[in-house]
């Protein structure tokens, strides 16, 4: 396992870090403090974590009741304090201006767990408080800050996690029928929170925009269609992500074909390291890397006698995105969303036409970022 201070080794690595929970006695202990105590808030003064600017509800009704993989969840009255224990529902909460007042960190190191392109929506309210990852999910803190919503739909939450959060206040968990933890797409999460704060409609039509966006970069790159993508890492070896992964959900957006055999490799999980055997899954139209260090990590890419006998090495059809030549870029990769994602498709979408194009000396063009870049 790679350090949990590398963003794409922490990346890799979420699978592990929202499966630690209590011991029983532990666990049991706590939920009974949680029902006899109210808790000192860690945000004081502050009862809303909604953005002032923001537009009004508009659609909101309550009560209202949304449903997930454990079953029901009723919230009793507009939230006012929402706490994310998922990865990144912070970004479909500002984007229908709602403020949380914690965010989990996954990676990136930003102040309140906000990219740049999530930063700029939060206007005047407080900057949420951290809750890092790596510690996985943190009963006392949640319940410190107390909150009227917790929200984990893009998480690995279990059925005791989600049992536990809920004595502290309704908890919004994964999409119901969803199997694959991590595995929520950019349209489930923003519709999911839509639908826990009220705003279903306006979470609509955020889908329904972004939706429009991407339909038109399919029609205006028709080359895309049918051709084989994947998205990979040299993370020990080679990591592919699924199809369910959101990084493999996006190439399949714009008209991506995930290669033959790819779900038996990488199972009900989010991606796999292949064996030597596998790398033809490699061979694809075009192929997507994430490095955390481009010299270093591209070194290791093609140090691969196996990989560099590929065709898509050898015809220059793979694309690299590094987090230290474009941090925002890289991180919006894996942190898709629907404030991430416009960004991402601006980058990647020329990147991709120029992989499947046909000809081998077309070059990819880089993208690369200075420390100031807003990435949005």
């Amino acid at each position: 396992m790679g350090s949990l201070t590398d963003p794409h080794s922490y990346v890799l690595s979420r699978r592990f870090l929202s499966r630690r929970t209590f011991g029983g006695a532990l666990a049991a202990a706590f939920l009974a403090s949680v029902t006899g105590c109210g808790g000192e808030s860690t945000n004081p003064g502050k009862t809303t974590g909604t953005d002032p600017s923001a537009a009004p509800s508009g659609d909101a009704t309550f009560p209202r009741t949304v449903e997930h993989r454990y079953g029901s969840t009723t919230i009793s009255a507009e939230p006012k304090r929402v706490v994310v224990v998922g990865l990144m529902e912070q970004d479909a909460l500002l984007a229908l201006g709602i403020a949380p007042i914690a965010a989990t960190e996954w990676f990136g190191e930003y102040p309140g767990a906000l990219w740049p392109w999530a930063r700029e929506r939060l206007g005047d309210a407080p900057v949420p408080q951290v809750l890092p990852a790596a510690d996985g999910i943190q009963y006392e803190k949640v319940a410190a800050l107390q909150p009227d919503l917790i929200i984990g739909i893009y998480s690995a939450l279990t059925q005791k996690d989600y049992d536990t959060l809920s004595q502290i206040a309704p908890t919004a968990a994964q999409p119901k029928g969803n199997a694959i933890h991590w595995a929520a797409s950019w349209q489930e999460v923003t519709l999911g929170v839509g639908a826990a704060v009220g705003r279903p409609e306006q979470a609509r039509k955020l889908v329904d925009d972004l939706e429009a966006v991407i339909a038109k970069y399919v029609a205006d790159n028709p080359s895309f269609k049918g051709k084989t993508g994947l998205v990979a890492t040299p993370y020990e070896g080679f990591y592919v992500y699924s199809a369910a992964d959101p990084r493999g959900q996006l190439l399949k957006s714009l008209g991506f074909v995930m290669p033959a055999g790819l779900d038996e490799v990488t199972g009900k999980d989010f991606g796999a390291t292949i064996s030597n055997e596998r790398t033809d899954l490699l061979d694809v139209d075009a192929l997507v890397w994430l490095l955390d260090f481009y010299e270093a990590d591209k070194k290791k890419v093609d140090s691969s006698r196996l990989y560099t006998s590929l065709d898509v090495s050898k015809q220059h059809r793979d694309i690299f995105i590094a987090g230290d030549r474009a941090k925002a870029y890289h991180g919006g990769t894996s942190f898709i969303t629907v404030l991430s994602l416009p960004m991402v498709l601006e980058r990647l979408v020329p990147q991709l036409a120029a992989a499947v194009d046909g000809n081998p000396d077309t070059p990819v063009p880089e993208v690369t970022e200075t420390p100031t870049s807003k990435g949005g």
